[in-house]
């Protein structure tokens, strides 16, 4: 029994029913490039004081070796994720002698790829496949793609919201599976309406020109005084075809109506030959050059804003823990850094995000065909490149007829369900801060100035400010703030335990291989 919103809100306004609206569980993956003073990449490498980038649980590498990579534990209160951050990141300026975290998405000047050093995880079996899969990324899509910097945001509701909803719905399925179809609703209205996320929190549009060397590019760029480029009405270029979207990936049919067909989509994926990367080569005069010709590498290469996800177990794939044990959480993976946070992230926008992915839980939730699913990835492109152009309009397929509507009036639409959720979360939550970051997230809705976006093209364009200066002053400023703060969450011993459990654990893995690479290769791939 499928309800309306206004049906499941009044349902969960229930005393019985609140409890299950308060212990969200919530992760964060913060990305950040290591860079000089000057604003240049660091070339050295990652240091050993952070311990091991295989092992290490909160500190690691992405791409290359100057990305950092900061992992939260899984928290249940919007502040304890981000003082969890506060804590990685003081730890690890703490270990950087002097380098800085850039505080953007878009990363700073970059003269040479071929500097970009690809992130080494040590001489396991498993450790080398992490880099060649990197080298095959080099190879595919280039070095400075890949060192753009992003936040992810992992979401789960707790069992008990599923319980309580299943009781709402009078259904009697399996909870596993129940709770899996459940995820997949809230997918497909996420891909419905994620073009917010870009429009509300992109902070990317603008870049160094050092960026577009050696790259083709239809986008209408203008110049600023002082060299950078930029889009007028941008949100995030991090988003666009610049920076994270893959041609190769975009004949994909990945279907987001049900966890079968999402797997299966996968699995096709992973198997389907790619005449362009075929030329690369795998194993060119003895040296890896990718881990396949395949359209993706491993599961990790496809490129979407959203992921359903499912912790593996050792030595498990991605899809296999999907397989076997249904979606436990999702990725949000649409979000920039924010240069105005030392996080790169607000509790603020954790919250609304809170209110935002319950909403996409609770709204009706149709199937989508491909068509529909490239109509809502064709509002996405354009948001991201003109989502503050005020001629701009959307198309919303879930209309009874399909029709385009502008950021202010769809907006408009959707904050108008969701302030009732925010209500619901205020009441669970014994709090008024919800309705509070609604009603401010609305505001950039109503006026597109107010969005980061803009306010960074304010600085840059009609200020004529230096983007890499005031990024570095940022950076500065963040530093001298997290090293001067107290630990919260963690502690210093926790951090120093940490690394030196790491290096064991790492040691221990390398010393257990049994098998040569190719071998290792083809079993994994078997």
């Amino acid at each position: 029994m499928t309800l309306s919103l206004n049906e499941y809100i009044t349902a969960f306004a229930q005393v019985k029913h609140q409890t299950s609206l308060s212990q969200f569980g919530r992760g964060i993956e913060r990305e950040a490039l290591r860079v000089l003073p000057e604003g240049r990449l660091s070339e050295r490498g990652h240091s050993e004081r952070l311990g091991s980038a295989l092992t290490h649980p909160n500190i690691t590498t992405d791409y290359s070796e100057t990305l950092l990579e900061f992992i939260t534990p899984v928290s249940y209160q919007p502040e304890t994720v981000i003082t969890q951050l506060e804590d990685v990141q003081k730890f690890t300026l703490s270990q950087l002698d002097g380098e800085l975290l850039w505080p953007m998405s878009m990363p700073c000047f970059v003269d040479d790829d071929d500097k970009i050093p690809l992130a080494q995880f040590g001489k396991s079996n498993i450790g080398k496949m992490k880099t060649v899969y990197r080298q095959g990324l080099k190879n595919r899509y280039g070095s400075m793609m890949q060192v753009i910097s992003g936040i992810h945001f992992n979401f789960s509701f707790p069992k008990s919201f599923f319980q309580s909803l299943q009781s709402i719905e009078e259904n009697t399925d399996v909870l596993d599976d129940y709770i899996s179809d459940k995820y997949f609703a809230l997918l497909r209205n996420y891909k419905r309406f994620c073009w917010l996320i870009p429009y509300l929190y992109g902070s990317s549009p603008a870049i160094c020109r050092s960026f577009l060397k050696n790259k083709t590019t239809d986008l209408p760029f203008k110049k600023t005084e002082k060299g950078y480029m930029y889009l007028e009405y941008a949100t995030s270029l991090r988003m666009s075809d610049l920076g994270y979207t893959n041609s190769e990936q975009s004949t994909l049919q990945i279907c987001y109506n049900n966890l079968s067909d999402y797997l299966d989509g996968v699995k096709n994926a992973i198997n389907l030959p790619s005449q362009k990367f075929k030329k690369i080569g795998i194993k060119v005069d003895g040296k890896y050059q990718q881990l396949n010709s395949n359209v993706l590498q491993i599961e990790n290469e496809l490129y979407a804003p959203v992921r359903p996800k499912c912790v593996a177990k050792a030595g498990e794939k991605p899809s296999e823990a999907l397989s076997n044990r249904g979606v436990e959480y999702i990725e949000v993976r649409a979000l920039d850094v924010n240069p105005f946070s030392a996080t790169g992230i607000t509790v603020e926008q954790v919250r609304f995000l809170d209110i935002f992915l319950t909403f996409c839980m609770l709204e009706n939730s149709p199937t989508l065909n491909y068509s529909a699913q490239a109509t809502s990835e064709e509002n996405m492109d354009a948001v991201v490149v003109r989502g503050r152009d005020p001629t701009l309009l959307l198309q919303d397929i879930a209309a009874e007829k399909t029709e385009g509507k502008s950021v202010q009036q769809w907006g408009g639409e959707i904050f108008a369900k969701m302030a009732d959720i925010a209500t619901l979360l205020d009441q669970a939550n014994d709090t008024k801060l919800y309705s509070q970051v609604l009603a401010a997230e609305a505001a950039k809705i109503n006026d597109a100035s107010l969005t980061p976006s803009a306010q960074i093209l304010a600085a840059v364009v009609d200020e004529n400010q230096s983007l890499t200066k005031m990024a570095l002053s940022k950076a500065v400023d963040y530093r001298q703030q997290l090293l001067a703060n107290d630990y919260q969450e963690f502690s210093e011993e926790y951090f120093t335990e940490t690394v030196t459990d790491s290096l064991r654990k790492n040691a221990a893995i390398e010393a257990s291989d049994t098998m040569d690479f190719d071998t290792f290769l083809q079993d994994y791939f078997s």
